[in-house]
């Protein structure tokens, strides 16, 4: 608040007497295309039951909000829509009156107070960690929220420690909300750093004594050898006989050992271990709450990906939607030559019971038969599949569980005591099938005998008779999101359409479109050397033709992928092909040619009869190349750099590291944001799509250095000093990744890497020269200004504390890193504003006038509402803070309609 402006001149602005009249006056026009950004956020509970049953509340990921539903007999009515934070994946209900809401790029929880007329405002902003992904209530008289989030992230006041072994990497999050503090953000209980990467879901028991803390990207306890050090299985050719170079080679600890696929022992190449700790148990009623000690506190083995739990409110055992992959085997296609591939059995979607007994996974599709592939669909065995479980609901009395199948657009329905005992036999009628596609959330109504579940394919939510086990009704939620999305995103996750089997899709590894955070040896024996048509930094020294095995390759994301050049490590696909001989790369920088490469994945990997067909590849590939990369979450807020960063910044791009050549960093990673002059495109994050000789003497494509932050946790790796002697290469213990850095994995530190084939300064020069780069390549610029997404709510009494805040939003809009958008509500109705620059902000009422700065700020203390700034992604402020023509969508009186 700015004390020089009395509270009596924002009725000039706005005067209370015209809002009433201003009501439908809002600012027309249609959203386009370009004001929608895609992130691809994954959901985790999208859906909560007011405590009484009469209210339903859902997130619209889509449109940042809040959407608030009056429970009928018939169906659901809309009540209000509520703006949040960005990418808001998980809303619980405190009591009748309050709800919290977690967004996920935001990395906030808005608290939203709800009236008794079903309308609702945010009263208040925590400001979390990286990433916040989920949210219960817990402890004395449910009175704590627990909330998950990446160990990481601006509004932490936790060192990160990105450099030190050992560290977890997941945090969760622990307020008394019923004393939330007086600081910005709000102020913790604690903040519990569990040993696990990322962490996602949460659970509660009945009597909120305990909460389970999942992590997300788990890890299965399999890392990468590096090439060289140990002599490859079999086959060392292609088909053709054409002999192929020593790659790395995946192995996973068995309980004992570190094994390959010929079960021969190499522990004395592996310097970390892997505890593989999945689920975490947290005692909610200690002071402050704290994880349990000893083997009570974690549960291994669970899962590699862990995306929901449920406790079982009869018997306390919990339950973990999970999928297992596999790739311990090698080799996409039909595996003739080499007699294995993964086709068509990547991943095993599964659920995991924790009890007394320990951990036990159910395979979901243990009806599918493994060693046959690819029959025409549809097919019995496919129809019978469940892929991607997500969230679960369950009975009162413990009986029977819902599970959301995303990549089936199915509801399974199960009792609960034959998946304990695992005498569960798959079957179609037992199964609910759901329109719009992509269940990722389901609640229960056991008073109206329903189940609603949020479908994420058509941003709606279906309304289900549990009696009946039919869908009654389907209600749509307003969405912002083009054409190209909506229509594109089903291919990404249709496990039913992608593979024969019915449990594969390209979300299997592409989690939510990102990576899965392994490394998979998808070479081709069955295949031939295709020729790479560049271009190269420096001439090749190895002919640069992509041969048949090339050797285990971490997952690399599809966001981001615009404006890149070719994909996969190896730049394999690629549109340079395609172009006359005359101009072999002509055709290497088309994104949209490449992407359609993948279109061969869905019979040789995913295992489907033939591939979808080109209009369907069409659709996925203008879905894909619209994600992009969220902010840097290591990055400072108004995006300075700190001296070592900036130290490191100036060494990646004026110092010679490759003399033989000679080049900077800049020269092969290029950083460029402002891209192409005059274009649309995205700028350059690391690469420019041209292709440089790697460790091996292979070529790779120059990749990206966007997710660094997100490779941390695999200190240890490989012994290399079998190739370096002088190079330590210690045991460094328990670590939480299997897989670090450079395209196997294999580097576990990005100081390591640079220390390897790279020139730095002798002595402690080079060190700290190494520790700098390490730490600016740590805060690699992204698509996104780290600002996108941040918030602070303004009341009436922390005007003091938000202030500083707010400016910090409006500098870094009149940078040109954001859209700058504040929210409230008056007189029963949501009114929003947008920031045009010089310290001006312009209302979603046509006859407002500019509204100053100094002015709005005194919206809370004047009408007694918060004030909620939020900074947008450039391009989408207008439609997000003042054009909301949502007429027609969400509005009408009858019991079915949204």
């Amino acid at each position: 608040m700015h004390p020089s402006t009395p509270k009596k001149a924002l009725s000039r602005w706005i005067p209370a007497a015209a809002l009433g009249s201003l009501i439908l006056t809002t600012h027309a026009g249609a959203a386009a295309a370009s004001d929608f950004t895609v992130f691809e956020t994954g959901q985790v509970r999208p859906l909560a039951l007011s405590p009484d049953g009469k209210t339903l509340f859902a997130v619209n990921t889509p449109d940042n909000r809040l959407e608030i539903f009056r429970v009928k007999a018939a169906g659901l009515k809309h009540l209000g829509s509520v703006p949040v934070g960005l990418e808001p994946v998980a809303v619980a209900a405190r009591n009748n009156g309050e709800v919290w809401v977690v967004n996920h790029l935001s990395d906030s929880v808005s608290i939203v107070d709800i009236t008794s007329d079903g309308a609702g405002h945010v009263v208040r902003t925590l400001l979390v960690g990286d990433e916040p992904r989920d949210i219960v209530f817990a402890g004395p008289g449910a009175s704590r929220a627990f909330i998950t989030a990446a160990h990481r992230g601006q509004n932490s006041p936790i060192d990160p420690q990105l450099t030190t072994p050992g560290v977890g990497r997941a945090d969760v999050w622990v307020f008394d909300a019923d004393d939330l503090g007086t600081s910005l953000g709000g102020s913790p209980l604690s903040i519990l750093t569990l040993f696990s990467d990322t962490p996602r879901a949460l659970a509660v028991t009945p009597d909120g004594s305990h909460v389970y803390a999942a992590a997300f990207h788990s890890g299965n306890r399999t890392t990468t050898i590096a090439a060289g050090l140990v002599p490859m299985p079999p086959p060392t050719t292609d088909f053709l006989g054409v002999p192929q170079p020593a790659r790395s080679l995946i192995v996973k600890f068995d309980g004992a050992h570190w094994v390959d696929e010929l079960d021969r022992t190499w522990d004395h190449l592996v310097r970390f271990s892997l505890p593989d700790k999945d689920v975490f148990v947290i005692d909610a009623t200690a002071n402050p709450p704290a994880q349990l000690v000893g083997p009570a506190g974690s549960f291994s083995g669970v899962g590699t990906i862990l995306f929901n739990m449920i406790v079982n409110p009869a018997n306390g055992n919990v339950y973990v939607t999970n999928t297992e992959a596999i790739n311990e085997r090698r080799f996409e296609g039909p595996g003739d030559f080499a007699g294995q591939s993964v086709r068509g059995h990547l991943h095993e979607s599964r659920i995991t019971v924790l009890g007394s007994g320990g951990v036990a996974p159910r395979h979901l599709n243990k009806h599918i038969d493994y060693s046959t592939c690819c029959a025409p669909i549809p097919n019995d065995e496919n129809e019978r599949s469940l892929a991607f479980p997500q969230g679960m609901a369950i009975t009162p009395d413990g009986s029977t569980l819902y599970v959301a199948a995303l990549g089936s657009s199915k509801i399974g329905v199960f009792s609960t005591a034959e998946i304990e005992q695992d005498t569960f036999v798959p079957d179609t009628a037992r199964q609910i099938a759901v329109s719009g596609g992509g269940p990722t959330g389901v609640i229960l109504n056991p008073a109206k005998r329903h189940l609603y579940a949020l479908t994420r394919f058509d941003n709606s939510i279906s309304v289900i008779d549990t009696v009946q086990q039919a869908e009654v009704a389907h209600v749509p939620m307003w969405s912002p999101e083009p054409p190209s999305v909506v229509a594109g995103r089903r291919f990404l996750y249709d496990a039913s359409l992608s593979s024969s089997h019915g449990d594969s899709a390209c979300a299997s590894c592409h989690v939510f479109g990102d990576f899965d955070s392994l490394a998979w040896d998808l070479g081709a024996p069955d295949s031939t050397t295709l020729n790479n048509p560049g271009p190269f930094v420096t001439d090749p020294v190895n002919d640069p033709s992509f041969i048949a095995l090339k050797g285990p390759m971490t997952t690399q994301s599809l966001r981001g992928m615009a404006n890149h050049g070719p994909m996969h490590w190896r730049g394999d696909r690629t549109g340079g092909n395609d172009a006359p001989s005359a101009q072999p790369d002509s055709g290497t920088f088309d994104e949209e040619a490449a992407f359609m490469k993948f279109l061969v994945a869905f019979p040789s990997l995913l295992g489907r009869s033939e591939p979808i067909p080109p209009a369907d590849m069409q659709a996925f590939t203008d879905f894909v190349l619209q994600i992009v990369y969220p902010p840097n979450p290591i990055r400072a807020l108004d995006n300075s750099l700190t001296p070592d960063q900036q130290a490191g910044r100036d060494f990646y791009f004026n110092e010679i590291s490759f003399p033989s050549d000679p080049l900077t960093c800049n020269d092969c990673h290029v950083l460029d944001p402002s891209g192409n002059p005059g274009s649309d495109a995205p700028g350059f994050f690391g690469t420019d799509g041209r292709s440089g000789i790697a460790g091996n003497g292979d070529m790779l494509k120059n990749p990206h250095l966007r997710n660094q932050y997100q490779k941390v946790g695999a200190f240890g790796g490989t012994d290399m000093s079998a190739f370096f002697p002088d190079v330590a290469f210690p045991f460094l213990g328990d670590q939480v990744r299997g897989y670090g850095f450079l395209h196997d994995g294999t580097i576990d530190t990005l100081f390591r890497f640079v220390s390897l084939g790279f020139v730095f300064p002798p002595g402690q020069a080079g060190i700290t020269a190494k520790r700098q780069v390490e730490d600016f390549m740590l805060a690699f610029d992204t698509n996104l200004a780290p600002i996108v997404g941040q918030q602070v709510t303004l009341t009436a009494t922390n005007a003091a504390v938000a202030g500083p805040r707010v400016d910090l939003l409006i500098s870094r809009a009149d940078a040109g890193e954001c859209d700058l958008v504040a929210k409230s509500s008056l007189l029963q109705a949501q009114i929003g504003f947008l920031y045009t620059g010089g310290g001006t902000f312009m209302g979603d009422r046509q006859s407002l006038p500019p509204i100053p700065d100094a002015a709005l700020r005194q919206l809370p203390a004047l009408y007694g509402r918060a004030l909620t700034y939020t900074c947008m992604p450039v391009g989408s402020g207008f439609r997000t803070g003042v054009d909301r023509d949502r007429d027609g969508i969400l509005d009408g009186d009858d019991d079915t309609h949204g």
